[in-house]
């Protein structure tokens, strides 16, 4: 199949930009990759058509993806018009000066009915060599109507070759299947061996799926198999996966039910209807448990949630041991087995590098009538003010100290603080503020030592009387008080 056949197969309803080349739109297409990656080349293979929703893109980022698919050696790229109403022009010429034949595929069109066009294909050409016998794919078929899982699924198809290793890997590195003669992966190893592009990697394509729950089937040895046969075998993954898909959009509205009473937006909590609503979601009776909050500030509806459902698959593979969903204000949150979630945080953050994902964790409940969201959206407050390009887990148990603490505050809260404490000495003349500023500061820092900090500023202690007395002319605040000097503190902290 070539990229010519694609782009003109009016039912896809793909709109051409740019393919002007013959001998691009001649070349042969090996097969579909999914992704939205901003730098996608670990998972493309030579010959392959990129399909990309574009959550990606920012203003200057088009130049670093479209030379990654043309290092990859990508056939073209089929670009998702719905979450940005369009395909970026930016990203139009970058394809140009790389020759990606580039096409926008509209927000109606599943990207699932252009890799079952390619795939169904292929298996036309594929089934005079037999890449995967018939008897196995009525099995497939079979398994699937009986909305089977990836366990069943692998096994089946790999049944025929003995002792050959074969796995289903999250980006994560999570292993969803592997067969009976694949030993264990422990996920960090598990990440590198796709991401390092060892072995044989090919993507299961899947609507719906966040990019850090989506499927990778991964094999050790790449001659272990046809790839004929394991393109197959990916796309009856993604069958698999889309059922897993919609059986969990029920359980989401019970979790999201339970989202409600963590916030206090339920009545009733303390009769008995918390601990009822976590045996709704499935969870054990009896903690201890900890709840996750975390947002990625990305505008594709239920990244959040993808991130921390992926997490839980970590920390609780045995489901269900978890609880994932949306408090009211949409905050994606998740109740989870109380243990450490760091290295699970770290694996799962490390798969979108293009995407901040901040998360916040409450302290540990013994049972279900401790649980509370509110601790936990206090953290995730911290994690953006302290890093709000970086992805970061705050544990409330961290917030140690008065600085600390004062992260999690709202940056509005913070700032009318600041401006109601400090009041004049922000609104006055600006050289001599500063110097007020700095030297309340240093004072303060000193512990109000006066010859410390003269001897600090290298002024003498009249002098740093005289700004004092200034300072709490301004302010109105007497610094021999205690409490009038933590108040002036924290409001140099509110910045």
């Amino acid at each position: 199949m070539h990229v010519e056949h694609l782009l003109t197969d009016h039912s896809l309803g793909l709109r051409p930009l740019w393919a002007q080349d013959a001998a691009l739109l001649a070349r042969e297409i090996s097969g579909v990759t999914v992704t939205d990656l901003e730098d996608p080349a670990r998972f493309v293979r030579p010959g392959e058509v990129v399909l990309s929703g574009l959550v990606w893109w920012a203003p200057g980022k088009a130049e670093r993806f479209v030379s990654a698919l043309k290092a990859a050696g990508a056939a073209a790229l089929f670009a998702g018009e719905e979450t940005h109403g369009g395909v970026p022009e930016e990203l139009v010429e970058a394809c140009v000066r790389h020759g990606v034949p580039v096409a926008g595929v509209p927000a109606h069109i599943m990207f699932r009915a252009i890799t079952d066009t390619v795939y169904l294909r292929q298996w036309g050409e594929l089934s005079r060599r037999q890449a995967l016998p018939e008897t196995v794919r009525v099995r497939l078929s079979r398994l699937l109507a009986q909305e089977s899982g990836p366990v069943e699924i692998l096994a089946a198809a790999f049944a025929h070759l003995d002792r050959t290793a074969a796995y289903v890997f999250t980006p994560s590195g999570r292993t969803v299947a592997a067969t009976a003669a694949a030993p264990g992966v422990p996920a960090r190893e598990a990440a590198a061996l796709v991401a390092d592009g060892r072995g044989m990697t090919v993507s299961v394509a899947a609507d719906s799926v966040s990019p850090y729950e989506r499927w990778l089937l991964y094999l050790p040895e790449p001659d272990s198999a046809p790839a004929g046969m394991l393109h197959e075998v990916a796309a009856a993954l993604g069958r698999c996966q889309e059922t897993a898909v919609r059986r969990r959009s029920a359980e989401r509205q019970t979790a999201d039910e339970l989202g409600a009473l963590l916030a206090g937006a339920g009545a009733g909590a303390a009769e008995g209807v918390l601990p009822a609503a976590v045996r709704e979601c499935g969870l054990p009776a009896d903690g201890p448990y900890r709840v996750v909050v975390a947002d990625t500030g990305a505008r594709r509806p239920g990244l959040a949630e993808g991130a921390l459902a992926e997490v839980a698959g970590h920390v609780a593979p045995q489901a269900p041991q978890a609880a994932v969903g949306r408090l009211p204000d949409g905050t994606a949150f998740a109740v989870l087995p109380a243990e450490s979630i760091g290295e699970a945080w770290e694996l799962v953050a490390g798969c979108e590098p293009g995407v901040p994902l901040h998360g916040g964790t409450g302290s540990v409940a013994a049972g279900p009538g401790e649980l509370a969201g509110a601790q936990a959206r206090y953290a995730l407050t911290s994690a953006r003010a302290t890093a709000p390009d970086a992805s970061v887990l705050t544990d409330t148990a961290t917030l140690t100290s008065l600085e600390a603490l004062l992260t999690g505050v709202p940056a509005d809260v913070r700032a009318a603080y600041r401006r109601t404490v400090l009041g004049s000495l922000l609104t006055g003349e600006r050289a001599a503020s500063a110097v007020l500023l700095s030297t309340l500061e240093t004072f303060l820092a000193c512990d109000g030592s006066w010859a410390r900090t003269a001897e600090a500023l290298h002024l003498h202690v009249n002098t740093v009387h005289y700004r004092m007395q200034r300072v709490e002319h301004f302010t109105g605040r007497d610094l021999s008080r205690l409490s009038d000097r933590l108040d002036l503190w924290a409001a140099l902290l509110c910045r």
